[in-house]
């Protein structure tokens, strides 16, 4: 697995354009995202800058409900390059990333301590995301392929997936209403934190794309494993 910031040239770089045109859903669940991780990163900055400055010995406050998807450092990929990735390598249905984004927002909800932030977000994303396609493609893709496209290993995705699932109670039923609100307001996101123009998520669309020059990658950025002991 490649542990830097570059990516083989005949593989999906960060800079690689995706055959067929990005689906809206990818850009504003990367746009709600990126808004999300950046606020929680500074409030996880602003904490550990008390405690530094602090004589006596403190708390963060801040949950470790989701420390086993914690790497090591942020990975150099984006949140939207990351979803792209997988949705061009997996094949899964755009309705697979907005359940991920519903699993996720669960989390958050279940877990208010714990914060969603740019060490943690890549492997929620492809867990989130594989769940979601076993529950709602009729075919997907196991999880070593998911492991190779979202750049983990096999056993540690195995892990994350139960941690999730344990996470979320085994609460991984999305009813058709719950989607169509979670689709309104990621539209209502973009709409007021884009540039006033409303996008729409497409519901649903199909997406077709080569496998075979899937490359690997790390979300680690590192030679070190990220995982928990």
């Amino acid at each position: 697995m490649l542990t830097g910031n570059d990516f083989p040239a005949n593989g999906l770089a960060e800079g690689d354009n995706v055959a067929e045109p990005t689906p809206r859903v990818l850009i504003i669940l990367a746009c709600v995202l990126d808004r999300l991780v950046a606020r929680n990163d500074r409030i996880v900055d602003g904490i550990t800058h008390q405690i530094e400055e602090s004589s006596s010995c403190g708390t963060s406050h801040i949950g470790n409900s989701f420390n086993a998807f914690h790497g090591v450092r942020a990975p150099a990929i984006s949140i939207l390059k990351y979803l792209e990735r997988i949705y061009k390598y997996t094949n899964c249905s755009p309705s697979c990333l907005v359940v991920g984004f519903v699993y996720i927002d669960r989390l958050i909800h279940r877990h208010p301590n714990s914060l969603v932030i740019s060490l943690n977000i890549h492997r929620l994303l492809v867990t989130s995301v594989m769940v979601a396609s076993k529950i709602l493609d009729d075919v997907h893709y196991n999880n070593a392929f998911y492991a190779r496209v979202g750049g983990v290993n096999k056993v540690e995705l195995n892990k994350l997936e139960l941690e999730l699932l344990f996470l979320l109670d085994f609460g991984v039923t999305v009813s058709s209403r719950a989607f169509e609100t979670y689709c309104l307001h990621l539209e209502k996101e973009m709409l007021l934190n884009g540039n006033g123009e409303l996008q729409r998520i497409e519901r649903p669309l199909m997406a077709t794309n080569s496998l075979d020059d899937v490359s690997e990658i790390s979300v680690d950025d590192t030679l070190a494993s990220s995982s928990p002991p």
